[in-house]
C-alpha cells in the first residue's frame, strides 16, 4: 500500500475493489497491513453512521474496547476472532459510510498530514490512547440514546489519525474522547440523582 493513500482513496478501494473479489475484515487488515488498526477503527465506526437492523453501539462499542485492549497490550498488528476474520462485509455500506461522510472526511484530510508520529508510536501515548478507546468502546456499547452519532464522530477522528499518521489530530481525538467520557459521567449522574428524588 502506498504510505500517501488517504482515508478516502481506501475508502474507495474497499468501496469499488475488483468485481467478485471478497470483502472481509481479516483480508483488509492484511492488505493495509501498515494501517491496520485504523482501518479496523474505521470499519467499528460505520455502523454510527449506515442504519442497522440492530443497535449500532451493541456492534461498533465492543470492538472498538477490543481495538483499545490490544493497543494497551502493545500490539503491532491487531488481532481478530476468526469468525469476524471471515465474515464478508457490505462493500454498499462501505460506499454509503463513503458517501454520507464525505464532506467531514474531505475537510479533515485537508487538515490530516503525517505529523508528529511520536503521539502515535511511542509507548506511553498507545497506552492512553487503548485506555480511551476502551472506556470508548464500553460507553458506545450502553443503550444510551442519541449518543452513537457523537460517538462516531470521534472515533471517526481516531481512525483518521491512525491512518494519516496524525499525531497532532490523535491528540485533538484524545480531547474529544476525555470530553465526552466526563460528558456522560456527568449526566449518568445527574439521571441518578433526578431518579433517587423521584423515588425516595
Amino acid at each position: 500500500m502506498s504510505p500517501e493513500i488517504s482515508t478516502r482513496a481506501l475508502l474507495d478501494t474497499l468501496a469499488e475493489g475488483a468485481d467478485g473479489e471478497a470483502l472481509t475484515l481479516g483480508g483488509m487488515l492484511d492488505r493495509f497491513r501498515e494501517r491496520a488498526y485504523g482501518v479496523f477503527l474505521l470499519i467499528c465506526v460505520l455502523p454510527a453512521f449506515v442504519p442497522l437492523p440492530v443497535g449500532a453501539g451493541a456492534i461498533s462499542g465492543p470492538l472498538v474496547s477490543l481495538i483499545g485492549l490490544q493497543f494497551l497490550a502493545q500490539m503491532a498488528h491487531p488481532w481478530v476472532p476468526g469468525f469476524l476474520s471471515r465474515r464478508p462485509l457490505s462493500r454498499d455500506s462501505v460506499t454509503r459510510f463513503r458517501d454520507r461522510t464525505s464532506g467531514l472526511l474531505r475537510r479533515l484530510e485537508k487538515l490530516s498530514r503525517p505529523r508528529t508520529e511520536v503521539l502515535i508510536d511511542h509507548f506511553a501515548a498507545r497506552t492512553f490512547t487503548g485506555l480511551l478507546l476502551v472506556l470508548l468502546g464500553f460507553l458506545l456499547a450502553l443503550p444510551i440514546p442519541g449518543t452513537n452519532y457523537p460517538f462516531g464522530i470521534i472515533l471517526l477522528a481516531y481512525a483518521i489519525a491512525l491512518i494519516e499518521r496524525d499525531g497532532r489530530l490523535m491528540a485533538i481525538a484524545w480531547v474529544l474522547g476525555v470530553a465526552e467520557i466526563v460528558a456522560l459521567v456527568v449526566f449518568s449522574g445527574q439521571i441518578a440523582r433526578w431518579a433517587s428524588d423521584v423515588f425516595s
